[in-house]
């Protein structure tokens, strides 16, 4: 929109720009009808030379660089308040970042709406207060069940991929400057998370795990970009945890320790002259922010009048409401007004994201850009308002000592301040920590690493749904470890990740186990990219396969490291509940392919190092049960068979000739062992080779030809049901085929003729026999579990001769389709199937877990609550054994 005003003050303002912003001069220079529009008297802030057929970039750029000298030469004339400033910035954001989802989402699916991804706006874009030069961070969120995805894509990856490109779009710089910086970081967990969140999996994280700081920052939260009412429909369901009606002095205390802490890391500018952070010095923006930040948690739950996102219009409605004084707002908003104005002029210099006055004549620079004298000008204008800022903000603090002061009745009350519900046991554990109990706290540099991290554990473990049993875990966690610096220097420079070990205490003993043989584990959350899909199997092969790992042992240890991190991140996104259950178990099936891969040729190299090679032969692996089907759990066995080709009397060529046969078991000896020795570097998997030839009986190898008589003369039906998840993943592609074309020839028919159903039967009863479940929540051996499921299939796929598929799925696909299996099976499947994989990591005993770990599984299998968790198994469970009874013509199986 375009108005008039007055010429001299918009030529005073040019003049001023010209003569001390490098940054404005340039714009000035760039954009001439712009400058010949503001020395006329016209201002227009929706001018630009972006044309509509430009790359979505490009006119972004050209629109900011406009915006920029346009906003910023209104401002110096004094045609645009603050607010006029903020805002027109803030819309421009919004409509920057709306036009780069949009444009993400069309470049991939150009015919589909845009809908299922939104940006929400949290800072100062939130409540429309951006700075000149200022980030955005936005929380992006999607919608798995509407979100437009590519052919045969993850929802989950379509989500990253497009907010990737979204920053792109943004972020990128040319000759014409950039859009926005963004800043991804205010996300639950952002060490832990990917980039975009499932929004079901965002609100569940709120609801349940999020700390104090959070809810200040949603105060400001807003529905800005892309679909609006997906982000609407988040912030609705977040709005109990954001305004809660209980005084919450935890938030509050959390907000003046991190104000204590902005003070102590920034010292140097804290006190008002040349060099003074005008946003987190004494008396700065922040402390004016963080004074009616604090007052709205206080009251807001209670009182919505004073729910305003924008500072100043809060510390407006806090004064109308009488929660402060009037004249306390009048202070805060007159010094927050004038401290963003002079914020504004720095950042006009450059276009640097700095809060900083300089020093020097640049002071003067900005002094005069202001319309001001000199340097000494600005500090006595700034200094009654800083004044009056610290002041005020300094009487919110109520003198209480650190929250770990070493005071024993002190420190108690500060821990039931931090949530623990017994703070004389917790004072006791922290007391022997600081006294060196443990051989990880007994040298100073331990125990000084300590007292640096306890501000952020404390507060990470008092929030926990138990926080005694995680203090417990995590003493025997330190109790065990050789030292515990490293852990403790992590969590203090990585707060976040005091949360993620508080959630993986809280709910996962095999991950808390892992640490604690492992504790370098949490080195690898501090890198989000850890927590992105793990890739194919060739990309993790050639992770593995990189390092400067030198020899067979270290080669085994790198691989080792790798797929120890790579499980444990798989892990914690199940437990931080940001990805499908199901994804996560292919996941695990894709890293311990990867893994006999990786090892399997370092394993074959080696041996033929010392005994040669058997000429016109080679080693295979044929995997079966759950990593043929291509889904493991976090604990699941490897069932491997070993083959080889070729003619078993050959004899291997090197300087200690083995005949063929012996070599081969030996080679499959040593491959078994690398899979499944714990190491320094921890332990892989367990191998399972009872699924070969005549079982334990038989030889560890036989060759493919043994290994197809035997299946076509002599294996039971056990065997040919074992076989229908079998897939070979070691070997040349040339005997890969051959055995995938033996294993369809026999399921399809080359096999003897035996009555499948009745020995299905008997193997099931022997089954419940000799290995009942182990507890209620046994969703593999209870009946109508997956044993259950897999056999019903397995049946059906054996009777008919079809839907020989390894992966479950697809095979139930195809029999349903044919008729064979009822539809309801395939949901069935999913269900037990996702419950396996996150019940292996928070109930590995099969019992039922705590109220929390209840909570956390129910979001897992996107239920709403326990009970209908409990409803949900039990209905599946009576679906699959009516399935396998209506199956094989049995009451009881």
């Amino acid at each position: 929109m375009q108005a008039f005003f007055s010429r001299t003050n918009l030529r005073g303002a040019m003049t001023r720009a010209i003569s001390w912003s490098p940054f404005l001069r340039l714009l000035l220079e760039r954009e001439p009808a712009i400058a010949e529009a503001l020395a006329d008297g016209r201002l227009d802030l929706t001018a630009s030379s972006s044309t509509p057929d430009m790359p979505t970039a490009k006119r972004l750029r050209l629109d900011r660089r406009a915006l920029a000298l346009s906003v910023a030469i209104g401002d110096l004339a004094g045609i645009l308040d603050l607010t006029g400033v903020t805002q027109a910035l803030s819309d421009f954001a919004d409509r920057a970042l709306d036009t780069a989802i949009r444009a993400a989402i069309a470049e991939r699916t150009p015919d589909e709406p845009i809908r299922g991804f939104a940006g929400i706006a949290l800072g100062k874009q939130g409540s429309r207060e951006l700075n000149y030069s200022s980030d955005i961070d936005p929380i992006l969120i999607f919608d798995p069940d509407t979100l437009p995805c590519r052919p045969r894509e993850v929802p989950e990856e379509a989500a990253v991929r497009i907010a990737r490109r979204v920053v792109e779009l943004l972020q990128a710089r040319d000759g014409d400057g950039y859009v926005l910086r963004v800043d991804l970081r205010l996300r639950p967990s952002p060490e832990a998370t990917p980039i975009a969140l499932p929004v079901d999996a965002a609100i569940g994280y709120y609801e349940s795990q999020a700390l104090p700081w959070e809810r200040a920052a949603f105060i400001r939260a807003r529905a800005a970009a892309g679909d609006i009412a997906l982000g609407t429909r988040f912030l609705d369901a977040i709005r109990p945890f954001v305004w809660r009606r209980t005084l919450d002095f935890g938030a509050v205390r959390e907000l003046r320790g991190m104000s204590r802490l902005i003070r102590d890391h920034h010292a140097q500018g804290q006190r008002l002259g040349p060099g003074y952070d005008l946003k987190r010095g004494r008396g700065g923006i922040r402390e004016a922010e963080f004074y009616a930040q604090i007052h709205q948690l206080i009251h807001g739950g209670r009182d919505p009048s004073v729910r305003a996102p924008a500072t100043r219009d809060a510390l407006a409605a806090l004064a109308a409401a009488g929660w402060i004084g009037a004249d306390e707002a009048a202070a805060l908003i007159d010094g927050y007004t004038l401290l963003r104005t002079i914020e504004h002029r720095v950042q006009m210099i450059d276009d640097r994201q700095t809060h900083a006055l300089p020093t020097g004549e640049a002071l003067d620079g900005v002094a005069r850009l202001h319309g001001l004298k000199d340097g000494d000008a600005l500090i006595a204008l700034l200094a009654p308002r800083v004044a009056a800022v610290g002041t005020l903000y300094d009487a919110l603090d109520d003198g209480s000592p650190p929250m770990l002061v070493h005071d024993p009745v002190a420190l108690e009350e500060n821990l039931a301040i931090a949530g623990f519900p017994d703070p004389a046991a917790a004072r006791t554990r922290l007391e022997a920590w600081r006294a060196g109990t443990y051989p990880a706290l007994r040298s100073p540099a331990a125990r000084a690493a300590l007292e640096a991290a306890l501000p952020t554990l404390v507060p990470a473990i008092g929030g926990a749904p138990d926080p005694q049993a995680v203090l417990l875990r995590f003493d025997a966690l330190l109790e065990h470890l050789p030292s515990a610096i490293n852990l403790f220097r992590l969590l203090d420079a990585r707060p976040a990740l005091a949360t993620l070990l508080t959630l993986i205490l809280s709910h996962a003993a095999p991950l808390a186990e892992a640490l604690g043989r492992q504790p370098a584990l949490l080195d690898g959350l501090i890198d989000a990219t850890a927590f992105d899909d793990v890739g194919d199997v060739d990309t993790l092969a050639a992770e593995m396969r990189g390092g400067d790992a030198v020899g067979y042992e270290r080669r085994l240890d790198h691989v080792r490291r790798v797929v120890g991190e790579k499980k444990f991140a798989l892990g914690v996104r199940i437990v931080a509940g940001t990805v499908d259950p199901l994804i996560v178990s292919e996941g695990y099936a894709r890293v311990a392919e990867a893994a006999i891969a990786v090892i399997g040729a370092a394993t074959v190299e080696a041996f033929a190092a010392t005994h040669g090679r058997v000429p016109g032969s080679e080693f295979a692996i044929l995997a079966l049960g759950r990593l043929g089907g291509g889904q493991l759990t976090h604990a699941s066995d490897l069932d491997l068979i070993y083959l080889f080709t070729g003619d078993f009397s050959a004899e291997s060529d090197g300087a200690r000739p083995l005949g063929a046969t012996l070599y081969y078991n030996r080679l499959a000896a040593r491959m078994t062992a690398a899979l499944s020795v714990a190491t320094a570097a921890g332990p892989l998997y367990t191998v399972d080779t009872r699924l070969r030839p005549s079982g334990t009986q038989g030889p560890l190898v036989v060759t493919v030809d043994s290994f197809a008589r035997y299946q076509r003369e002599d294996a039971w039906v056990w065997e040919h049901m074992a076989l229908t998840r079998a897939r070979p993943i070691f070997g040349s592609a040339a005997t890969r085929a051959a055995v995938a074309t033996i294993l369809r020839d026999v399921l399809e028919g080359a096999r003897p003729d035996r009555d499948i159903v009745a020995a299905a039967i008997g193997m099931r009863g022997d089954m419940a026999a000799h290995k009942p479940p182990a507890g209620p929540l046994d969703v593999k051996l209870s009946p109508g579990g997956l044993v259950d499921l897999e056999f019903a299939v397995q049946i059906a796929q054996l009777v008919h001769r079809t839907g020989f598929d390894p992966r479950l799925g697809s095979a139930i696909d195809v029999l349903v389709a044919a008729g064979h299996l009822p539809p309801a099976i395939r949901a069935a499947n999913d269900i037990l199937t996702r419950a396996l994989v996150i019940l292996r990591l928070v109930a590995p005993d099969g019992r039922d877990p705590a109220a929390p770990t209840r909570a956390l599984i129910a979001r897992a299998l996107g239920l709403a609550d326990w009970a209908a968790v409990v409803a949900t198994l039990t209905t599946t469970q009576q679906s699959v054994r009516a399935i396998w009874q209506n199956l094989t013509g049995t009451n009881d199986g």
